[in-house]
């Protein structure tokens, strides 16, 4: 594919996504980008935020098959990943069946996933990671692309469960979403409360988001950048010599070399988007809290001060390394 089709593809997608999303541009970029690279998306918000539109309007404007799978306490496993029901076959006998669950589809959303227990949410590990599933000791392929876009709501709400760790690692970026300002509510309120309901067209197919992912996997990128890239990931972890101050006093846990391949490949997307055929520092720093925010782990000492991820990313940002 041609960087030409690429960015006429992705400005067809953002501008139909958003005749039905208002505001939000950033939000939609960072999604756009995880679904580039065939990663997954962890979207963070109060209820209300249109999080769950956005991810639906995005499946049917890339005309992807779509599933949603509303997390709720007395979910179970199964209820993902499907499992073997026992039928009767047509010369009398009983056979076991795979029944597919609702993880079989090209883009997956897991509605507040952190309302459902620890058991169930690690149900969708090895869908991530590997693109199977595993159900009485037989495994099954998912078709690509293949996506999972998460939702939450905020860990102070009551009946969350934190996601693990290494849930929360798989993926690419965890995006907050933001209230709306007041004329963008103005804008909603004036799309969504009258007789006329916005709708999108289908601009572009699984196979074009294929080619898409391609591209950027094939985007060369620098070695000075690359080298940068793993500076500020081994500046995360506070027994570096690189690390801040803010570093060493606040964070418990550093990123994970998942991050580095998360800042390589958000990077590379960006650049893309931007209609550039290289990968400049800008475009890092672009992604940077979309792809670490989730993979360091602040300490007591940080939340007893109120110190936030971010403000550790932006003085690790400003650090000459």
């Amino acid at each position: 594919m041609e960087i030409a089709r690429f960015n006429t593809l992705a400005r067809d997608v953002e501008n139909e996504v958003a005749r039905v999303i208002v505001g939000q541009t950033d939000v939609v970029r960072a999604v756009l980008i995880c679904v580039l690279v065939g990663k997954h998306a962890l979207l963070e918000g109060v209820p209300g935020l249109g999080k769950t539109l956005l991810i639906r309007t995005l499946a049917d404007t890339l005309d992807l098959s779509f599933s949603r799978i509303q997390f709720t306490p007395d979910l179970m496993p199964s209820d993902i990943v499907g499992t073997d029901i026992l039928e009767e076959t047509e010369d009398g006998k009983r056979a076991f069946r795979f029944q597919r669950g609702a993880i079989f589809a090209n883009m997956v959303l897991a509605d507040e996933i952190n309302r459902a227990t620890p058991k169930t949410q690690s149900a969708t590990l090895e869908a991530m990671q590997e693109r199977t599933v595993t159900v009485a000791g037989r495994r099954y392929m998912l078709d690509e692309p293949f996506f999972v876009l998460a939702t939450q709501n905020p860990l102070e709400m009551e009946g969350t469960y934190p996601l693990p760790e290494a849930q929360l690692d798989r993926f690419l970026f965890k995006v907050n979403v933001a209230f709306p300002s007041m004329s963008e509510l103005v804008s909603i309120m004036e799309r969504t409360t009258g007789t006329d309901t916005p709708t999108v067209s289908r601009v572009a197919t699984a196979q074009d988001v294929l080619d898409m992912r391609q591209l950027v996997l094939e985007l060369p990128i620098a070695s000075h950048v690359i080298e940068w890239i793993a500076k500020l990931i081994t500046a995360t972890h506070p027994d570096s010599e690189n690390a801040p101050d803010g570093v060493r006093r606040y964070v418990r846990v550093g990123a994970s070399p998942r991050g580095a391949q998360a800042l390589v490949l958000g990077a590379k997307a960006h650049a893309l988007l931007e209609g550039r055929f290289n990968v400049a520092f800008d475009d890092v720093r672009t992604v940077v809290k979309n792809a670490l925010r989730h993979r360091i782990m602040l300490n007591y000492e940080a939340q007893a001060d109120g110190v936030r991820v971010e403000t550790v990313l932006d003085e690790l940002l400003a650090t000459r390394l």
